[in-house]
């Protein structure tokens, strides 16, 4: 799967919450100053391309739907975290949290819960 730049990103996260839009309903998601048309318009096709939005006709437009689903693309983008910056690592991750970010004991304790469901 193709990593997203941050602009694409954003469109999917609002394609992810609306499920189906056009671009007009994808502007008014966000906030001031709102992006030109043109601009959303050819991120979505450049997203189109990708494979991460299709489209159905809706009268003279398009009405965009995601074909990938946020947890597959959270999943994917998290490894590829893992892999590039903590050497496939997650305890390295977690550990590096844990040191620059002063996560609560609280916090921590949720993250080891969750862990351990998994198990």
């Amino acid at each position: 799967m193709k990593q997203l730049t941050k602009a694409e990103e954003e469109i999917m996260q609002i394609l992810w919450q609306l499920k189906k839009a056009n671009v007009k309903a994808i502007i008014e998601e966000f906030p001031e100053p709102k992006p030109a048309y043109n601009t959303v318009s050819t991120i979505v096709r450049i997203l189109e391309s990708k494979g991460f939005v299709d489209y159905e006709k809706q009268g003279k437009g398009h009405l965009y739907f995601p074909l990938v689903q946020q947890q597959e693309y959270s999943n994917q983008s998290i490894n590829k975290l893992v892999d590039n910056y903590f050497q496939g690592s997650f305890k390295s991750m977690v550990s590096f949290f844990v040191k620059k970010n002063d996560i609560s004991l609280n916090e921590l304790e949720s993250v080891l819960k969750e862990i351990n469901k998994k198990k």
